[in-house]
């Protein structure tokens, strides 16, 4: 909120005659104080309107009717007696532009956390189902692809202007995003939605084991004592699950791993190329789609997928085709608006937004699917959620 003063006062204006023929208009101009005020916000200089009803010539003298209006800079020269009018202050109300911003990434956060669940229940509702991981998988990236292509060519977003060194340079970063989707799919069609994302949200230990041990980078010793609760939540939670799997225990882990490489490779290969946020995931779902699309047909093949799906219809009925375009749809969506945040916030908001976005699933699912959960397998969960937490935070 910016307060400015307008100052209004009421005095005659002369024409002092000359020598001349024609008329000069003589005012006195003075210099006001200009306060800087805070950045971002609408600066006034003091106005003074000034009703002028007589005006001096040399040849004649020329008497207007009305109020004619004319803005011009205090005169400091007024003299003694004159008495200074008082201001009359207006308080004009700006909107400050760290608030609208704060606004548009709490919106981004909104969206990003109600699209990701949504994703996750109707993905379950799918994968009960129709247990078939692969095409599961595959139809979430083709949807998204499908999505993008239709907005590039009705020009409802701008394509992007990539070339093939950006496709090379994308190339190991969609084998990585391929592995580890699938893998998370894999794992939440044999264990609760819950216990997935509990498993996943030890992906820091993975990233900092990877960064030590192949990249040789190093970190803070804070770094390293925030992964403590994280494994050890990780493995308290794993350990008390009641429907516990191997197969579900080691897609999460394998998703985990996958996405570290994913991350990494994306930083190296595609530092400095401009390209946004929407366009950069479009780009990486299409490649992924052509990565996936044999190796789903090789591992599952038409043959099941028509026997599973025959199966499902009969057993839930139509709603069951809006269950797959819905998970279709929606994970491409929460993917979009995720990569699209990154380029309004920071690293660490960011991290903190995904720790945020992990106990959102996990309380949902949880809620819907009636899920059974003990009590130290909560514990393992509110522990390992709080280490992934503390690493974000130990991280900057």
């Amino acid at each position: 909120m910016v307060s400015s003063q307008l100052k209004f006062t009421s005095s005659s204006l002369p024409f002092t005659p000359i020598s001349s023929s024609k008329p000069k208009l003589s005012t006195t101009v003075t210099t006001t104080t200009i306060h800087n005020v805070a950045k971002n916000t609408i600066h006034f200089k003091p106005l003074y309107l000034s009703s002028t009803q007589s005006f001096g010539f040399a040849s004649a003298k020329l008497r207007k009717s009305g109020t004619e209006l004319h803005a011009y800079e205090a005169d400091r020269s007024r003299s003694d007696s004159e008495p200074e009018p008082e201001p009359l202050e207006i308080n004009i109300g700006v909107p400050s532009e760290p608030a609208a911003q704060n606004t548009k990434i709490g919106l981004y956060f909104a969206t990003w956390w109600a699209l990701n669940v949504v994703f996750n229940i109707y993905n379950k509702k799918v994968l009960n189902a129709f247990p078939y991981p692969w095409l599961t998988s595959t139809l979430s990236l083709a949807a998204g692809s499908l999505i993008m292509l239709i907005s590039w060519a009705t020009k409802l977003a701008d394509a992007p202007k990539v070339d093939f060194y950006f496709w090379k340079a994308l190339f190991p970063v969609a084998v990585a995003h391929t592995i580890g989707h699938v893998a998370a799919t894999v794992s939440m069609s044999k264990v609760a939605v819950s216990f997935t994302h509990i498993i996943k949200s030890g992906e820091p230990a993975f990233s900092v084991l990877v960064s030590k041990f192949l990249l040789g980078e190093s970190f803070p010793l804070q770094v390293y004592l925030s992964l403590l609760p994280i494994i050890g939540g990780c493995a308290l939670a794993a350990v008390t699950e009641l429907n516990f799997n191997m197969i579900g225990f080691m897609g999460a882990m394998i998703s985990n791993v996958a996405f570290v490489f994913r991350n990494i490779f994306s930083k190296k290969g595609m530092k400095g190329m401009s390209v946004s946020g929407m366009n950069y995931y479009a780009c990486l779902s299409i490649l992924s789609l052509l990565l996936l699309t044999p190796f789903a047909i090789a591992v599952e093949g038409p043959a099941m997928w028509a026997a599973g799906w025959q199966t499902a219809v009969s057993q839930i009925g139509p709603n069951f085709v809006w269950w797959v375009a819905a998970q279709s749809v929606f994970y491409h969506l929460y993917n979009q608006v995720s990569y699209m945040s990154l380029d309004q916030i920071s690293p660490l908001t960011f991290s903190i937004g995904n720790t945020m976005k992990r106990i959102s699933v996990i309380v949902s699912s949880i809620i819907i699917f009636r899920t059974p959960i003990q009590p130290n397998n909560a514990l393992g969960a509110t522990i390992a959620i709080l280490g992934t937490f503390l690493y974000s935070q130990a991280k900057q």
